[in-house]
């Protein structure tokens, strides 16, 4: 049997993507929708108000294509709170017009490949921060998940802890040389979801999504090892923007 890598959890994970039936959105009173706009909102702030004392992150953003409409990203302590949250949003009347075509339940991971052994990763402040991070505001998301094989020759789970750790490495130098124009969250998945990780990736710039998957997709971690989900891309919402996509689209 192959060595499992350690890893090490931070804060639990919860991708919530909406999708908005327009038609029936249409077909409620607005003096009702404007209700039930400004219920969204206060449960929205609510949610925002974590990151003030660093107990979770909020995130929202309008998803290109025809995959989604909306994205709610939830970063919480407890697998509990994501649980509240959840239920939250299915409480209020604007749920009542959407659907869900797809989530992400994970938790935020950083592994020990890049780690020197015996060393403590606990004692550099800035690790911890990357364990419990407060979602980037940039304008842009991208959002991920992926496995790694296990197919005959190509199984990653069959290879020595040395083979991933000098793969890894190479890999984490290509995510480095982006530093500064993208910011990237990894979370686990297994045995949570469909999926063994997900990725979010968060910049300025969307051409970077492309750039940075594209030269990751010629490492050989990607390469022999890497099998990809659906991609969503999104732009970032403000309280401001929601209210005018909802808005614009209730005349």
């Amino acid at each position: 049997m192959s060595q499992a890598v350690s890893t090490y959890e931070g804060w639990y994970v919860y991708h919530d993507f909406r999708k908005i039936d327009w038609n029936k959105w249409k077909s409620i009173n607005p003096s009702e929708r404007e209700q039930m706009i400004q219920e969204l909102l206060e449960t929205i702030q609510k949610w925002s108000s974590v990151e003030n004392n660093r107990k979770g992150s909020f995130g929202q953003y309008a998803i290109l294509g025809h995959k989604a409409d909306l994205l709610f990203v939830h970063l919480r302590p407890t697998i509990d709170e994501l649980n509240e949250v959840k239920l939250q949003f299915d409480k209020l009347d604007f749920a009542d017009v959407t659907s869900t075509p797809y989530s992400f339940t994970s938790v935020v991971e950083l592994s020990s490949y890049t780690i020197p052994p015996g060393t403590d990763p606990f004692s550099d402040p800035a690790f911890r921060e990357r364990l419990e991070p407060i979602l980037p505001k940039t304008q842009y998301v991208c959002f991920y998940p992926m496995n790694k094989r296990r197919l005959g020759d190509d199984n990653w789970y069959m290879l020595s802890v040395e083979e991933r750790r000098k793969m890894m490495k190479s890999h984490g130098m290509i995510g480095r040389s982006y530093a500064g124009r993208v910011r990237q969250i990894i979370t686990g998945a297994i045995g949570f979801d469909d999926w063994e990780w997900g990725v979010s990736l968060f910049s300025d710039d969307p051409l970077t999504f492309k750039k940075l998957v594209t030269e990751m997709r010629f490492d050989e971690v990607s390469a022999r090892f890497g099998e990809f989900g659906p991609f969503y891309v999104g732009c970032r919402l403000t309280s401001d923007g929601l209210t005018s996509l909802l808005s614009d689209n209730i005349k």
